[in-house]
């Protein structure tokens, strides 16, 4: 599987509780109350925001911000959320983006991250449609080194789901992971790691890039 993922995932976490207690930027705070969930954790956020945008305007108002903040257990005071929200909405209209959201929220990444995380997916991606199935995994990934396909448990197919799975957030696992779930997951990775160049080499050595 992803060697060394988990492991990075509790230092990530470990570290985000820590620089908690420092930070004092509120959109630095959520972004480190989501890493301190591992990697999905922004992800996870995105998700609840989608499900409450009943009328897919891909935009959220301030009672619906707040009340996803809360449905994903979110412990934020009013007053941080309207600082938080008023960064966000540029324009005073008293709705956000919450693309745009997601997006700044990510950890920053340098290009040449971006740059490995995207050969990683396009090696993945066999069909080049922008979403990695379960399809995609069955010619680049050998299940039958999974120990719970050599013991019997699983099936092929249930070991490609469990990767897949991996990527994909919490609440809404479809087996389908896309660009920018991947992208993501990998910003959640890359915030535990500190150099561009050991970024680079866990990744190839993962993905035999």
């Amino acid at each position: 599987m992803m060697p060394g993922t988990a492991r990075h995932d509790r230092e990530m976490a470990i570290q985000a509780k820590r620089n908690l207690s420092k930070t004092t930027d509120p959109v630095e705070r959520l972004r480190l109350k989501c890493l301190a969930r591992g990697s999905a954790g922004i992800k996870g956020l995105g998700r609840v925001f989608r499900i409450m945008d009943d009328d897919n305007s891909r935009t959220l108002d301030f009672k619906e911000f707040v009340k996803g903040l809360n449905d994903y257990a979110m412990m934020i005071d009013k007053e941080e959320a309207q600082e938080i929200f008023r960064i966000f909405d540029k324009d005073g209209s008293g709705t956000i983006d919450f693309d745009e959201f997601l997006v700044t929220l990510r950890p920053p990444m340098s290009n040449a991250r971006k740059e490995i995380i995207m050969q990683a997916f396009r090696k993945l991606d066999k069909t080049g449609d922008g979403v990695i199935t379960i399809e995609d995994l069955r010619g680049v990934y050998n299940a039958k080194h999974h120990p719970k396909y050599q013991n019997g448990d699983w099936t092929e197919d249930q070991v490609f789901r469990a990767f897949l799975d991996n990527f994909d957030s919490p609440y809404d696992k479809d087996g389908k992971v896309t660009t920018e779930e991947f992208m993501n997951y990998y910003a959640g990775v890359s915030a535990s790691i500190d150099t561009d160049v050991y970024f680079i080499i866990m990744m190839k050595n993962a993905w035999k890039l």
